[in-house]
């Protein structure tokens, strides 16, 4: 991901100071808590005794974050420059559809909250982009409002007041009110990691989108940093204080299944209101029911599981780099597709998720276990885009922005072309030049 010279040179006229080199410093871990089992690459939490799990990672960024590659990094955006503004970009989608997007408050009334039961019915916040007739809707979704911004950023030390505003206001490709595109498209659902806003995949989404996909991406209440609702009210993360109170990690491992499970609850409500007789979507028409993928980062991965065993609609998952806290079910997943997509070496054979090789070993459908090398727990998401951008390097994470998102888009894509529309999926037999850095785990 490239920028401007002029938001380059804004971003280079951000004031120096110690507040703000601390927060280029933990910068890399906009993206997440971690749910995962392994080293919290680009975020500064393994520890001394071994790996950083979902239950330790609850902490702020320490010393060990990434430091900043250049003087951009440790400075603060200038007020009031336009420039500076908007300067971030999430990576153009490569498909052939322009896209859209709509969002979506629903209540569950037959559930009450799992994590704060006082607040009544369980609700999601979702957002769903689509493929869209070129040239309609109105201007560029917004990424992320400003407050939940702030929230995921003050969670790992962030505290300048302009930052927020900078990640909130980076740029998308889906417009609003476009007009659906027309036809019928494959369904795709997608879960954040533990404490994440769901905005952190919307690059995901956006290609999705551009290559024919209907895709929904859910916020969980009270699972993450920050989600404000249309009133703006926003809801903190209750389920972090939850893990956070427990008195040993089996406990913790306890709460994060729960996590799991109970978004597969969540996913099988939204289903129902995208695909039912009476759904909640304005073009739900351009849902083809009968095709659903399901992927996830981190805790989101172990959903994709947990979703696939509560519910016959879902067709295949992904897991990005996420520990089974909800393990893959002994009768396995019905002979339905699955991808395993992590961080190497953390994620390989035999290193330290053993989640991992217990789920490979249950899995009873085409399946591929498949590590990246040089990548980061947060690869799979926009945060090395918005990092890279922002003058961040990650020397436990070296590879790029680019070949993040590449990589990312390039496997998640080809195994959903090859499991929700039998198209032929030659990238997913083996190892290829054109990706040296994706190695085939054959245990």
């Amino acid at each position: 991901m490239t920028i401007s010279l002029r938001n380059r040179r804004a971003l280079r006229n951000r004031r120096a100071g110690a507040a703000a080199t601390a927060t280029a410093l933990a910068l890399a871990s906009l993206a997440a808590l971690a749910g995962t089992a392994t080293p919290a690459s680009a975020s500064g939490w393994a520890t001394a005794s071994g790996p950083a799990t979902a239950a330790t990672a609850l902490a702020p960024a320490s010393a060990a974050a990434p430091k900043p590659a250049s003087p951009a990094a440790s400075a603060s955006p200038a007020s009031g420059d336009p420039a500076a503004s908007a300067a971030l970009t999430l990576p153009r989608p490569t498909g052939p559809y322009a896209t859209g997007r709509d969002t979506l408050f629903l209540t569950d009334h037959e559930r009450t909250d799992p994590w704060v039961p006082a607040a009544g019915p369980r609700r999601l916040l979702v957002s769903l982009h689509y493929p869209a007739r070129p040239g309609s809707g109105g201007g560029p979704a917004p990424y992320m409002p400003e407050e939940e911004a702030r929230l995921m950023l003050a969670q790992r030390g962030l505290d300048d007041p302009e930052w927020p505003g900078l990640v909130a206001a980076t740029r998308t490709f889906s417009r609003t009110d476009a007009r659906p595109a027309p036809g019928r498209f494959p369904l795709v659902l997608l879960s954040p990691g533990f404490g994440t806003p769901r905005a952190t995949l919307t690059g995901l989404a956006e290609e999705l989108a551009s290559r024919g996909y209907v895709v929904a991406t859910a916020d969980h209440p009270y699972e993450s940093t920050g989600t404000e609702l249309p009133d703006g009210r926003v809801l903190s993360c209750a389920a972090c204080d939850e893990v956070a109170a427990q008195p040993d990690e089996a406990g913790r491992r306890k709460v994060l299944a729960a996590v799991s499970t109970g978004r597969a609850a969540d996913f099988s409500f939204l289903l129902d209101r995208l695909t039912g007789p009476r759904p909640a979507w304005r073009h739900a028409r351009a849902v083809d029911a009968r095709r659903v993928g399901m992927a996830g980062h981190s805790i989101g991965g172990n959903a994709a599981a947990s979703t696939m065993a509560a519910d016959r609609r879902v067709d295949a998952g992904v897991n990005m780099d996420g520990t089974f806290f909800d393990q893959v079910a002994g009768r396995g997943l019905g002979g339905r597709p699955f991808l395993m997509l992590g961080t190497d070496p953390a994620h390989a054979p035999g290193a330290g998720d053993t989640s991992w090789d217990e789920g490979w070993a249950r899995l009873d459908g085409f399946k591929r276990w498949l590590t990246v090398r040089d990548s980061g727990h947060f690869t799979f998401t926009d945060t090395p885009a918005i990092g890279e951008q922002l003058g961040i390097v990650d020397p436990d994470a070296p590879l790029s922005a680019a070949r993040s998102t590449t990589i990312t888009r390039a496997y998640v894509t080809a195994f959903f072309g090859r499991s929700l529309r039998g198209r032929p999926a030659r990238l997913l037999d083996g190892p290829t030049p054109a990706y040296p850095e994706v190695l085939f785990q054959r245990p």
